[in-house]
């Protein structure tokens, strides 16, 4: 029970000085892998980076024995998204088959969010998390639309572009570059159409894409402004039930 409270409780000083320990070697562990991307690194200083990464990870590796053991569900904690993420801050290092997954360490930072329970964002990020739930299948539905729309926009500018620019828009797959990044209104240029045809296209497919960034911001902004209403209306609630047990 008492590793229990450690490892899950963060209500307690020895959970949150062990969550504190936790987010501690993240980062460093985050760091020394950027690191190790260096240019000119001597052998000497590799050597220190790998023994970092190896102290970590027996850390990381034991947390996450400790996580499995105490879970009240063991299958639910190793398949559940923190579970997934520990998982792959371990795996690299003892996984290799001949192939570089050293990039995985990467996402080691994603398990900060759990160390968001050691603070006041804890229900800033529940609530994040509600509207989602809550805007859901508006999120999927546009989802849905989105794909479509840029499958349409590269068969448009296949269209009008492929005879002119072969080598740009060589097929509907090539394509589909041009589609992303117009519709997402970052256009970067290193494709672009020549025809007066293709230009009018993108022009309209440019207004579809402010529309694309906007609907999603706005349809979470909703979700988010309900929950803060239904936490309202909750507190409120919870209020006269007081007021009403003293009276």
């Amino acid at each position: 029970m008492r590793i229990k409270q450690i490892v899950e409780d963060t209500s307690t000083p020895a959970g949150r000085i062990f969550d504190a320990a936790i987010l501690i070697l993240i980062l460093v562990s985050v760091a020394s892998f950027s690191l190790e991307t260096l240019p000119g690194l001597s052998s000497e200083q590799m050597q220190w980076l790998r023994w970092v990464e190896i102290i970590t990870v027996a850390v990381f590796t034991v947390e996450y024995a400790l996580r499995v053991a105490v879970a009240t569900s063991r299958r639910g904690f190793i398949f559940s998204f923190y579970g997934l993420i520990d998982l792959i801050a371990i795996l690299p290092f003892y996984v290799s088959f001949g192939l570089d997954f050293r990039s995985l360490r990467a996402f080691r930072l994603l398990r900060v969010i759990r160390v968001f329970k050691l603070t006041g964002y804890h229900t800033a990020v529940k609530r994040l998390h509600d509207a989602i739930m809550l805007a859901k299948e508006e999120l999927l539905v546009y989802l849905g639309v989105s794909i479509m729309l840029v499958y349409l926009a590269a068969v448009g500018i296949y269209y009008f572009e492929h005879a002119v620019q072969p080598d740009k828009f060589l097929s509907i797959f090539h394509s589909l570059w041009w589609a992303i990044v117009t519709l997402t209104t970052v256009g970067y240029g290193d494709v672009v159409p020549i025809t007066i045809g293709g230009r009018l296209f993108t022009f309209f497919i440019l207004l579809i894409g402010l529309g694309i960034v906007a609907v999603p911001s706005g349809v979470l902004a909703s979700a988010l402004s309900e929950i803060r209403d239904r936490e309202g209306e909750g507190s409120k609630s919870d209020q006269l039930d007081d007021n009403a047990n003293l009276s």
